[in-house]
């Protein structure tokens, strides 16, 4: 199929006790950008590096029991900058640096494809490659998620449509393209990073 995932793990079946607001059922996360600094076609693991304060973000998501769910594109696939299998290497990879604080990302969902570059089956106008929802609707079939109730985090304008295309709340992240994406994204919420947007005061949903 045109959608690959990786990192699938179950969540405990016990409900979390209810707070005063109400939590969101799961967190898509956009990864260049939001987790790790943005690198243009990250193609290595060695590129990596995390944002400051997204592996504690991702680690209090995870103490609350909220799936944390990557969405992103990944045209240097389509390019030929990289293949799948290198992309895999380099989410074992940010696993890893996650793991130091306690952190996991839930499940990786990607879209390979460019309308326009690329070759093969890469070269193809897909329903995945965000602004489109397709990442966003699979991983909700996936995990019986109510698109409505779920946030989506991103640096760009592209993920913003994404998420209310699929009908979750927004909010964009100044870090990565966000300074210079704000003109053109209508977000819900603005914050300054990963962690402002999961424990900041900017965003009710989270508290």
């Amino acid at each position: 199929g045109f959608l690959t995932v990786f990192g699938m793990t179950s969540f405990p079946s016990k409900p979390v006790e209810p707070t005063i607001l109400m939590l969101p059922t799961a967190i898509f996360l956009d990864r260049d950008g939001v987790i790790n600094i943005e690198v243009e076609y990250l193609r290595h693991p060695s590129q990596l590096q995390l944002l400051p304060g997204a592996a504690q973000a991702i680690a209090q998501l995870n103490a609350l029991r909220i799936p944390v769910i990557v969405v992103t594109n990944q045209a240097g696939i389509a390019r030929g900058y990289f293949d799948e299998a290198q992309l895999v290497e380099i989410h074992r990879a940010l696993d890893q640096l996650l793991d130091l604080s306690q952190a996991h990302i839930d499940a990786y969902y990607f879209c390979p494809h460019h309308p326009s570059a690329g070759f093969g089956d890469y070269k193809t106008d897909c329903t995945c490659r965000k602004p489109k929802p397709g990442l966003l609707i699979a991983a909700a079939t996936h995990f019986n998620l109510d698109l409505a109730k779920c946030i989506l985090v991103g640096d760009k304008a592209t993920d913003i449509q994404a998420g209310q295309a699929a009908g979750c709340q927004t909010v964009l992240v100044r870090t990565g393209y966000g300074l210079t994406e704000l003109q053109h994204a209508r977000p819900d919420r603005v914050c300054a990073d990963l962690l402002d947007a999961v424990c900041g005061t900017t965003h009710p949903a989270f508290g």
